[in-house]
């Protein structure tokens, strides 16, 4: 018979994402996020300890003689099996990390529990974009790219207009989409690469280069700037390049001051458990609905392919309606098919005749 603790750990397996504040280590955010677990599952209220039975002298009053020793039955708890003696139940339970963010990045950061670390993996395997967030400054360049880093150049920005930069982003998206279709492994001309791209499913096979799929400035005021970027197989490190490579291509210099992931795949800032939240009880409702919306996901879908393989029925039915529709009234009319393709023999010589 399952205890509550094991009942209740049974709702914690799947996939869950959380809020990484800058700063932190992603390992902190995974034992925090683990030890919190193991509060809450070994904080349940657990079942009965087993009762064994015993006999035990019967204790006697002073003034009695210590001639015959009485016995009675009794049934008292099994000691070895008290939770003071062996310990809580859950001692250990395996947290995993999916795409992992560095010490100075922020944003969505995906985990799962037990059984949900198999169900992360393929979720790692998967073609899936990510959503950035860049904080850049011009003016400045530093030896990692961070203005956190040893400042190796100041140069001037009053010539950079957001239409230069939009330009620019323009010119990098466009060089990575020629590498993103270069790593595809799919002939572009094919039937095969269209379905794939209408699903947007095309990305590179396996480990690639980081590609950017989007970049656009959502906002400009010098000198500081943000850009909102989509991604695959990119690092925190290849984003702070990509800012200093902006800064380059318009005749300047330019540092990422922050890195913020706002979207991994379906995990969304939304669905990020702040830290306050990094308890069994919010947990297990952010697991429930996540698994509640992939439900939801595969009906619509499911639900979009019978519409498209009845679509073809419905012009087959409609087709051939038209037809007995047709025939209909020329049998309605008293004529069949070989008698209206006589009359019109006869006016075609009729004609023919006038001529």
């Amino acid at each position: 018979m399952a205890t509550p603790a094991v009942r209740m750990f049974r709702r914690l397996e799947g996939l869950f994402c959380v809020y990484k504040p800058s700063g932190v280590h992603w390992k902190l955010v995974r034992d925090s996020v683990e030890t919190n677990l193991l509060k809450g599952l070994n904080a349940t209220p657990s079942l009965p300890g087993p009762q064994e039975v015993r006999f035990l002298a019967q204790p006697g009053t002073d003034t009695e003689t210590p001639k015959k020793l009485t016995l009675t039955v009794a049934s008292v708890p099994v000691l070895s099996k008290h939770p003071l003696v062996t310990g809580p139940e859950f001692q250990h339970i395996q947290v995993g990390v999916g795409h992992r963010l560095d010490a100075f990045s922020s944003g969505v950061l995906v985990l799962a529990v037990g059984n949900g670390n198999k169900a992360l993996n393929d979720f790692c395997r998967i073609r899936t974009t990510r959503d950035y967030t860049l904080e850049g400054e011009f003016g400045t360049a530093t030896d990692d790219f961070s203005h956190l880093g040893r400042v190796v150049e100041r140069s001037t920005y009053d010539h950079v207009t957001q239409d230069k930069l939009n330009r620019v982003l323009a010119m990098l998206q466009g060089a990575h989409q020629k590498a993103l279709l270069m790593f595809s492994n799919v002939d572009m001309h094919s039937q095969e690469a269209y379905e794939m791209a209408a699903r947007g499913l095309l990305g590179p096979e396996g480990k690639s280069e980081p590609i950017l799929t989007g970049m656009r400035c959502i906002r400009f005021q010098p000198p500081n700037f943000t850009l909102e970027v989509q991604c695959i197989n990119e690092t925190q490190k290849f984003l702070r390049k990509v800012v200093h490579e902006v800064g380059l291509e318009l005749r300047s210099t330019a540092v990422c001051k922050g890195v913020r992931r706002t979207r991994d795949g379906p995990f969304t800032l939304q669905d990020a458990l702040a830290r306050h939240q990094w308890t069994a009880y919010d947990v297990m409702q952010a697991i429930k609905q996540y698994h509640s919306s992939k439900r939801k996901k595969k009906r619509s879908i499911s639900q979009m392919k019978k519409t498209e393989l009845e679509q073809p029925d419905k012009e087959t039915t409609s087709f051939q309606q038209n037809e007995t529709d047709e025939e209909a009234v020329a049998t309605d009319s008293g004529l069949t098919s070989g008698r209206l393709a006589s009359i019109m023999k006869l006016k075609s010589l009729h004609w023919l005749e006038h001529i």
